[in-house]
């Protein structure tokens, strides 16, 4: 193997390692909290980066994002509550994310689905899910455990509820098309966590191809995989490890900004509307609403032909455009911040990098790059050196979705 790659190799192979070591805690604690006399099923939902087309999937975009291979990973078993009363059908939960505490062990009926309070509000999405399962669920026993970093806009959320979806699916023999799955998922997030999301995280969660970005019509919900096939050509994702408390009012302004322009200029949405529509309104439309409506439109169109030149492998473009994109993210939408900057602009000053950009909604969170796989280590380097606050890194290949173990 070539020095270059060796330490890509590394990167890709504890990924690996680490998947199969969370199978191992999740099978383990499983047995010492329900005992080892069931047959157990395995399951596991990866997260996602969105390469480009970011805040548009409310305004009927496309977004570009990739499966990575961070998962949550779910161990469990059907139990036996229901045997002597069909009333009980209980379903009991244990998470090994240390953040909770003593609050890291959930029980509920199948039988008396309703959200739970705040205290226990990461219970509400998988509750959320098993009340939208297309089927008939049946009581069960579960471990989970994951390392998709949790408020880093990688969508761990998203990778809890697909990976919960898909092990009722394999404990019941009841499987949904991918599409439905997701969309299932999106509700119970929408109705049981409170948070209006869009379609992207559960529908890469649950579609995801290895090797493929997916090209998602958040109006249609059609989409296309495009392969990122250069193998001289990495993906690296910067976890800034800052998140401010701003995002949900600022993420309802913007929204509402792209819908008042949208419905000034006669469009249902801004997927509809062309630069030239906006210009002929701009006398019509305040400064910062003009600014967030050009954001939209012309994010759009990079998304379109960021994967056409995926589609011909022309990733300098598809590096300009992911520069573009996360200028127009800084100065248009602002919704960027100083830590996300400072990691963008080191990276692009680093050798070997086609493009780099925010991902996810902002105010903190990741970036993702793309460089040449040999100058990797060397952009690491470069950001630990001159980042003030602490990254972490992922150097990603796209991985497969949701599916058993």
């Amino acid at each position: 193997m070539n020095a270059e790659y060796l330490a890509l190799y590394d990167k890709q192979s504890k990924y690996i390692d680490e998947l199969n070591q969370n199978l191992l805690d999740c099978t383990k604690e499983f047995e010492q909290t329900f005992g080892s006399n069931q047959e157990l099923i395995s399951v596991c939902a990866p997260g996602r980066v969105n390469l480009i087309g970011e805040h548009i999937d409310y305004n009927d975009g496309f977004v570009l994002p990739m499966a990575i291979p961070l998962y949550t990973v779910i161990v469990g078993a059907r139990n036996n509550s229901d045997q002597n009363n069909n009333q009980n059908k209980l379903c009991r939960v244990k998470s090994l994310e240390s953040s909770l505490g003593e609050n890291n062990l959930i029980e509920f009926s199948l039988n008396d689905l309703k959200k739970r309070d705040r205290s226990e509000n990461w219970a509400n999405y998988i509750i959320g899910v098993v009340a939208n399962f297309e089927g008939n669920a049946e009581p069960f026993d579960i471990v989970i455990k994951s390392n998709v970093p949790l408020g880093s806009g990688l969508s761990s959320s998203a990778a809890l509820e697909v990976s919960v979806y898909t092990f009722i699916e394999n404990l019941t023999n009841q499987f949904s098309a991918k599409e439905k799955k997701a969309l299932c998922c999106q509700k119970a997030e929408h109705i049981y966590a409170s948070v209006p999301c869009g379609i992207m995280d559960q529908f890469i969660s649950s579609m995801g191809q290895e090797g493929h970005a997916l090209l998602i019509d958040c109006r249609s919900y059609e989409s296309k995989a495009y392969p990122i096939k250069d193998p001289d050509t990495s993906i690296l994702v910067i976890n800034s490890n800052v998140k401010h408390q701003l995002e949900g009012s600022e993420y309802s302004s913007r929204r509402k900004q792209c819908e008042d322009v949208a419905r000034i200029i006669g469009k249902k949405s801004l997927r509809d509307a062309s630069m030239q529509d906006l210009e002929d309104k701009k006398s019509q439309i305040d400064d910062e609403s003009y600014r967030r409506a050009r954001h939209a439109i012309t994010e759009i169109a990079r998304t379109i032909d960021a994967s056409n030149a995926l589609e011909s492998n022309n990733l300098v473009l598809f590096g300009q455009l992911m520069n573009l994109s996360h200028d127009s993210l800084r100065d248009d939408f602002n919704v960027s911040c100083a830590e996300l900057d400072s990691l963008v602009n080191i990276a692009r000053q680093s050798n070997g990098v086609l493009g780099s950009r925010m991902t996810g909604g902002g105010f903190g969170g990741c970036t993702v790059t793309l460089v040449k796989t040999e100058h990797v280590n060397e952009v690491i380097e470069n950001v630990k050196k001159n980042y003030k606050g602490t990254a972490s890194f992922y150097v990603c290949k796209p991985c497969e979705g949701a599916r058993k173990i």
